[in-house]
């Protein structure tokens, strides 16, 4: 279990990196350009990855149903409107603002597959998060 975290939170750390050198991408590219680059240069890394270790099998890519990999398409707009808000609301809003949105789809995601007992301290916790941005919004010190 204390991989698991430790990898968690090394994987909070790529992403808030990824996030701030996609910004600097998107302001000046675009934010759709950033994203096109982002998985252009990922897409080359996994390839010479999977070549170098020969793991990857097409058999076993097609035993998947379609719909799993809309994940790379919801990918693309991730980065892309990451890309656009960034410069505009800086890393840690918009971090704050991504995680809460995941929270709220994690909630539902929960309440659909019928494990719904911690339902309320979930949006209580959501609930936080979007008023900690909103006081740090309004309650910011001028620049």
């Amino acid at each position: 279990m204390l991989l698991g975290i430790c990898l968690a939170l090394i994987c909070g750390l790529l992403i808030s990196l990824t996030r701030a050198a996609n910004g600097q991408v998107g302001m000046s590219l675009g934010a759709f350009k950033a994203s096109y680059w982002n998985h252009i240069v990922g897409f080359a890394f996994l390839t010479l990855l999977l070549v170098l270790s020969s793991g990857f099998v097409w058999e076993q890519a097609a035993q998947a149903p379609w719909y799993v990999y809309l994940g790379g398409v919801l990918g693309t707009f991730f980065v892309a409107i990451n890309s656009y808000v960034i410069p505009r609301l800086g890393v840690t809003k918009t971090a704050l603002l991504v995680i809460s949105g995941q929270m709220l789809v994690s909630v539902l995601i929960s309440n659909y597959n019928g494990s719904f007992v911690t339902l309320s301290m979930q949006l209580v916790g959501v609930g936080l998060i979007l008023l900690g941005v909103y006081w740090g919004q309004k309650y910011r010190q001028p620049t």
